[in-house]
């Protein structure tokens, strides 16, 4: 599903005009991003998961093309843990 069939949904699902449904994606996606820059972001949706930010320190990798040793830098990864409902409706 794109952004803009996600909107069509939202705006059908609620009863609201297109323009107003892609207002609301965009707050909450805009929420998201904005939580999960502070330090230790975490947005939990009970039954639906748990958005968190996990810092993973510089570590030493292998080119696999060639095999040589390289560094990967440190950096903050995003990570999603469904949650229960969310599971189970995907398992059916």
């Amino acid at each position: 599903m794109t952004k803009a069939e996600l909107i069509d949904h939202m705006a059908k699902e609620a009863d609201i005009t297109k323009e107003k449904a892609g207002i609301a994606l965009n707050s909450l996606m805009d929420g998201i991003l904005e939580t999960l820059k502070t330090d230790n972001g975490k947005i939990q949706l009970t039954g639906f998961g748990t958005f968190l930010t996990v810092h993973k320190e510089e570590r030493k990798g292998r080119n696999p093309g060639t095999g040589a040793e390289i560094t990967i830098p440190a950096q903050n990864v995003v990570k999603f843990k469904p949650g229960k409902t969310l599971k189970d409706a995907v398992e059916d």
